[in-house]
Order: C-alpha cells, then sequence, then structure tokens
C-alpha cells in the first residue's frame, strides 16, 4: 500500500500539476493547492481529453486514488496540499495538511475551515431547544382508530409490529410514540422483507416508510451544521409558524422519506399555530427549519393532505441582516436590538463604522468582505460576538493591535481560495488560536519533488 508521507505516492498527481501550472510553478511564491478524502477530491487540474498521441501515462483519477488508498491505510479521513515552487531550478515544494482538532474541516479547499476556539462550542441555532406553546393540541383531524382501520382496509394482508417490538423503540428513542404512529407500526411494521412488487408503501402511506428500528428522533445533533453556516443562521418563530424554525428538537419523531432525502416527521414540539402530532417534512439541504405537510398523520395518510398550509407573510426587522450593495444599504437601516447577524459584503461606497450596532445584546456573528470597515478594531466594541469572519488583512489589523474579541467561540478566515496560499492563512489561524490557547494546526510535512516535464 502506498504511503502518505512517501514522495513516490505524489509523484503521478505532482507531474500532472506541473504540467498544468508550469507558469505558476516556475515563479517565486507561486502556488496551486488542493484537498482530498476518499469521498471527494479538488485539485486545480483542467479536466479535459488528451489530445492524440499525448495522452498522460497516468490519469488524474489514478493519481488521486493512490492518494486515496495511503489515506485509507493511514487511517485518514483526508488531506490538503499546498505545491510551491521550490529553490531548485525546476523543482516544487509539497506541504501536506492534515486535519486538526482546532478546525472544521475546510469546504474545497486546502485554507483552514472554521476554528474552533472553546471545546465542545456549538452554534447558537444549534444550542436553541423548543419553546414551550401552552394549550397546544392534536388536530381536529387526528384519529387514530380511523387511520388504523382504512390502512387495515388498503393493506389486508400487511405485517405489524408487535407491543414489544413498540415498547423497544419507545425505550431506545426516549420518548412514547404518539397513538397515530403507534397506530401506524401495530398495522405496518415497514421491513423491507414485507414489501413486494404489488405493494408501493409511498402510494399507500405518502411517503417511503422506516422500519420500526430506523425510526429516529431529529434534533439538533442528528442534523450537522458545520459553524459558518450555523452562526449565519438565526432561529424565528413566530406566532403564525405552526413549525418551530429550529435546526432540530426532541419531538420531530422521523418515521419516513420523501424518496428525495428529505426526512418526514411527526412533531410533538409544533409552533403557535401548529398542532401536536401534525406531519413535518425536515429538508436535507438546509441548515434549519421543517414545513408542514398535514395537521395529523391521518391528515396525510387517509385525506391524502401533503401541502401544508400557507404561512401569512408577516414584515419584522430581520435578525440575520446583509448590508451590501443589493441589500440593504447601510448599518444604521441593519440595526436593531434584536440582530442576531450582521453579514457587510461588496458596497459601492466608503467603508463603515460599527458605531450602529455597539451594545446590541444579540449581535452573536459577524462577517466582513475586505476593506469594509473603517476602523476593523471597533469590533473589540461588539462585546456578544461569537463567531467572527473576516479576510486575512482585517485579522492581521486586530491581532497587531491586541483587538481580537476574546468572547468568541469560532473564528472564520475568509481568504482568495486560488490567490492566497493556504500556508499563510494556516499561519494566521495559529496566532489566532494560540490567543485561546487552543493547539495549532500541525502535521505538516514538507517534502522536495524534482521537476516534471507532464507526458
Amino acid at each position: 500500500m502506498p504511503s502518505l508521507h512517501d514522495v513516490s505516492t505524489w509523484q503521478p498527481l505532482l507531474r500532472l500539476l506541473h504540467a498544468a501550472h508550469a507558469d505558476t510553478l516556475s515563479e517565486p511564491g507561486g502556488h496551486v493547492a488542493g484537498q482530498i478524502s476518499p469521498g471527494a477530491w479538488s485539485v486545480p487540474l483542467p479536466h479535459r481529453p488528451p489530445q492524440p498521441g499525448h495522452a498522460s501515462l497516468v490519469s488524474q483519477f489514478d493519481a488521486v486514488g493512490l492518494i486515496v488508498e495511503a489515506l485509507e491505510e493511514n487511517g485518514t479521513g483526508s488531506v490538503s496540499f499546498v505545491v510551491e515552487a521550490s529553490s531548485t531550478p525546476g523543482g516544487v515544494r509539497l506541504h501536506l495538511i492534515e486535519p486538526s482538532s482546532s478546525t472544521e474541516p475546510g469546504i474545497a479547499t486546502a485554507h483552514p475551515g472554521t476554528l474552533l476556539l472553546a471545546d465542545g462550542a456549538l452554534p447558537e441555532p444549534v444550542r436553541r431547544l423548543p419553546d414551550p406553546v401552552p394549550g397546544a393540541v392534536p388536530a381536529a383531524s387526528a384519529d387514530a382508530d380511523l387511520l388504523r382501520s382504512t390502512l387495515r382496509e388498503r393493506l389486508p394482508d400487511s405485517v405489524g409490529a408487535s407491543e414489544e417490538e413498540i415498547a423497544a423503540a419507545e425505550a431506545r428513542l426516549g420518548v412514547p410514540l404518539p397513538p397515530e404512529l403507534r397506530y401506524l407500526y401495530r398495522v405496518v411494521r415497514g421491513r423491507y422483507e414485507d414489501w413486494d412488487d404489488l405493494w408501493d408503501p409511498y402510494d399507500t402511506i405518502g411517503c417511503e416508510l422506516f422500519p420500526l428500528g430506523e425510526v429516529y428522533v431529529a434534533d439538533a445533533a442528528s442534523r450537522r451544521v458545520l459553524w459558518q453556516f450555523g452562526a449565519m443562521e438565526a432561529v424565528e418563530t413566530g406566532p403564525e409558524h405552526a413549525v418551530q424554525q429550529l435546526v432540530g428538537s426532541p419531538g420531530w419523531i422521523v418515521f419516513g422519506d420523501n424518496g428525495g432525502g428529505d426526512r418526514i416527521a411527526v412533531d410533538l414540539t409544533p409552533g403557535p399555530d401548529g398542532h401536536v402530532g401534525q406531519v413535518i417534512i425536515i429538508g436535507h439541504e438546509g441548515n434549519i427549519g421543517a414545513g408542514l405537510v398535514a395537521d395529523s398523520l391521518t391528515d396525510m395518510v387517509v385525506h391524502r393532505h401533503f401541502d401544508g398550509r400557507p404561512v401569512p407573510r408577516v414584515e419584522r426587522p430581520p435578525l440575520v441582516a446583509h448590508v451590501n450593495r443589493v441589500s440593504l444599504p447601510s448599518i444604521e437601516v441593519a440595526a436593531h436590538a434584536g440582530l442576531e447577524v450582521l453579514s457587510i459584503g461588496v458596497l459601492e461606497k466608503e467603508p463603515l463604522s460599527l458605531a450602529p450596532v455597539f451594545g446590541l445584546p444579540h449581535l452573536r456573528t459577524l462577517c466582513a468582505y475586505a476593506g469594509t470597515l473603517a476602523d476593523p478594531c471597533e469590533i473589540a466594541r461588539l462585546t456578544h460576538l461569537e463567531y467572527l469572519e473576516l479576510p486575512p488583512s482585517e485579522w492581521r489589523v486586530l491581532l497587531d493591535a491586541g483587538a481580537v474579541p476574546t468572547g468568541l467561540l469560532a473564528a472564520g478566515i475568509a481568504a482568495h481560495q486560488q490567490r492566497d496560499n493556504p500556508l499563510r492563512t494556516i499561519a494566521l489561524a495559529n496566532e489566532i488560536l494560540a490567543l485561546y490557547g487552543r493547539p495549532p494546526i500541525t502535521g505538516i510535512t514538507v517534502m522536495e519533488g524534482a521537476a516534471y516535464s507532464g507526458d
């Protein structure tokens, strides 16, 4: 098996990179970078068919495959790399950057992902639990007996779960199944071996039914949300919402799928305009929230209702504010007592002061594009920040001034993926990590390689 730190493992890829980026890798300071894992890889190589008579002896798939084999042998989830021009004429220098406990993985980049500045810290939306809704009751349409009789009529030969199996599932979940869901599984246990060509559970029930042993609670931990995304969200559930717009809830019991990766669940923690036991859909692409499918399981299965109810549009000051040339025009317009997230993007005006948001009690996230802040040191006056994302130049100002906020839980460096050398980003990241007593990003191995001409 190839060794991850053996230069021969990397030679085929280095050859291809050198051929594709000969000009860049011949200039002082020139570099190319990428990331490889067994499941995916991002390598700066053109994807084009070779010219007749000039086909590479090793394709980029073969070259990356050697590294994937080494990762699997080494038990390493992924590796990032930087190839620089070497001081040796025609040579290159290879740097390997292995995963760090102090960062979340970068996404398709060799630059470090979010810096984790406190053990076990999670973005605020992930920490949120459902609010109590006094007086919430099942919908008038909920009728467990009607649901059971309808299912028995539609599925006279179905096999149901035993009371012992249901009790075991409830013990595993830590919550009793609501009556409708219990009756559903008493008629149809959902095991794959019970299916045949004559019965499609989707047509009968309205979703792909999970076997009872695969039913799970969709709490926040079940929906992995990276800091850089979770910090940019805000939980906002108004009186008009049937579903609380959470990352997850201990009252969301997932029992099926829509066939496209979105989960179908019974909701025991509804929003102010919802019902206990309503059916919701949890999207697999979003980081937060869920939508209403039906007011009850009976409503979905018996009456074939799948579209929920429209949510009235209510205008409120946004909890997440985007200040840029196409959204909000200024920080003054964005500022209000409930503001949680402020993102400052590309502007067509002079840099802005943060003074309008000084003292806001809920402002926990700030992201700013390069050159948009009149004085980056004003950030030190935002005393409730949990997450801060800045370009390298603004971080440099804060570090040199000793003005990095002390209460951060996580931080992001918004480096340019191609222009900025990841090694410099890592050096900057380690300065920030050191302020919080966190382990530095290590595991950088440097290997010298000979010149590669390509074919």
